[in-house]
């Protein structure tokens, strides 16, 4: 039986036996879906992924470990039956709280919404196994096959340990000095930071919205022509956004996750992995320019993806192990210093031609994260549409505000242009 503890960053996204912290992710089909099709789809993805037959054993509590199984069960199947347009949106903040505990069940389940020739599909993973492009994946993989039963999946290993990813001339002995000076100063940053009972008490909420085709185009090309990038033009429409909303209250930062597949190419675009290193970009005070910030944000974003060292990163994160207790704590209690996670999947790598149904649109993930400052907006773009979802709580920031920012940025974006 293959065993690896959770790597930093799982851990934290694990946060604990009574948290769930789920992703979900939806696509729409119209078309009629064979039950046996599925099965089989699930079977055949659960083969190829390693972690799709694992467990999570709590032997240590601060170092979890998953464990691959040879006798796993199978993804469980759950349907329901559909009865609008926005069960999938209902079923979603249903399926954040889906514990995974069970000894013998995998990490991960799959919703059909039935309908009579609509259906959606709801992949539910924790999201201690999975980052945005691995969901992706699985959705490909799931269309893929019910369109083709017959396809085959190439399956891989689990790696054991980060150090499978460290570059040759990695000096252990120079950076494990480097390690621990930083453990040190990260136990003094912890020892000063005032302990917080305060809590998000209130309801966790998603909100859901898409640009057409034509407002989608218009963007693209409006980035386009002015040279800065539809992410640089999220980021900072939605910090003015916050700004204009909140006044004095607003960060005026954005910390977006970078896909760490760009940096590790041994970490293959159709793995599962869940560590996404992040940037944290911020708006500059008194320059209310959209343009000019998107072009001064593309570029600071630039330079900190070609300084970012994520194998180096990868393997410090190994060496903080001893504080990740504190950390989900400072998480769970503090507002932070940014306004929001913004991660922009940009263009989805699947295919929107099949030849036993037509895939209608794809919805953006939604996440409810434990933590204190919650708010997360993710923005993908099917078939020409930008999709986007912003979750986050009505304690720390209540759903009015939430619309108020939104139409806000969404008016800064078509307008700036």
């Amino acid at each position: 039986m293959i065993e690896r503890k959770l790597m930093m960053v799982e851990r934290i996204m694990y946060v604990d036996t009574k948290t769930p912290l789920n992703c979900v992710f939806a696509a729409k089909i119209s078309g009629v879906i064979a039950e046996e099709h599925l099965r089989n789809a699930l079977t055949k993805i659960q083969q190829k992924h390693p972690l799709l037959r694992s467990v999570i054993r709590i032997g240590d509590a601060q170092q979890p470990r998953f464990a691959v199984k040879d006798d796993m069960e199978s993804i469980p199947l759950h349907i329901v039956q559909r009865q609008t347009d926005m069960d999938w949106l209902t079923e979603s903040e249903r399926e954040w709280y889906r514990p995974f505990k069970a000894d013998n069940k995998p990490l991960a389940q799959l919703v059909w919404i039935k309908g009579n020739s609509v259906s959606e599909l709801l992949w539910v993973l924790p999201h201690c196994v999975c980052d945005g492009t691995s969901i992706v994946t699985l959705m490909r993989e799931l269309l893929g096959l019910l369109d083709n039963p017959d396809k085959e999946l190439e399956p891989y290993q689990l790696f054991e340990s980060v150090n499978e990813f460290l570059p040759q001339g990695f000096e252990l002995q120079k950076k494990s000095r480097k390690a621990k000076f930083y453990l040190l100063l990260a136990r003094f940053f912890f020892f000063l930071q005032r302990k917080s009972g305060k809590r998000n008490l209130g309801k966790n909420y998603a909100m859901h919205w898409k640009l057409d085709a034509e407002t989608t185009a218009a963007i693209t090309q409006g980035c386009k022509d002015q040279s800065i990038s539809v992410h640089a033009l999220l980021c900072t429409a939605f910090m003015q956004a916050f700004r204009e909303v909140q006044g004095k209250a607003a960060k005026n930062k954005v910390i977006s996750p970078v896909d760490i597949r760009h940096f590790i190419p041994e970490i293959k675009q159709d793995h599962m992995f869940a560590f996404a290193p992040t940037v944290e970009l911020s708006l500059k005070k008194g320059n209310d320019n959209v343009v000019d910030t998107a072009k001064d944000i593309k570029t600071v974003l630039t330079q900190k993806i070609e300084k970012m060292n994520a194998r180096e990163l990868l393997w410090m994160g190994e060496q903080m192990h001893p504080l990740v207790e504190r950390m989900i704590s400072m998480l769970k209690s503090s507002p932070g210093g940014h306004d929001v996670t913004l991660s922009n999947m940009g263009k989805l790598q699947i295919p929107n031609e099949y030849n036993n149904f037509t895939l209608e649109t794809i919805y953006s993930p939604t996440v409810a994260f434990p933590w204190l400052n919650s708010n997360t907006l993710v923005a993908t773009t099917f078939n020409q549409q930008m999709d986007f979802t912003f979750m986050s709580n009505e304690d720390f920031l209540p759903k009015e505000e939430a619309i108020k920012i939104k139409d806000k940025a969404i008016a800064i974006m078509t307008l700036s242009l």
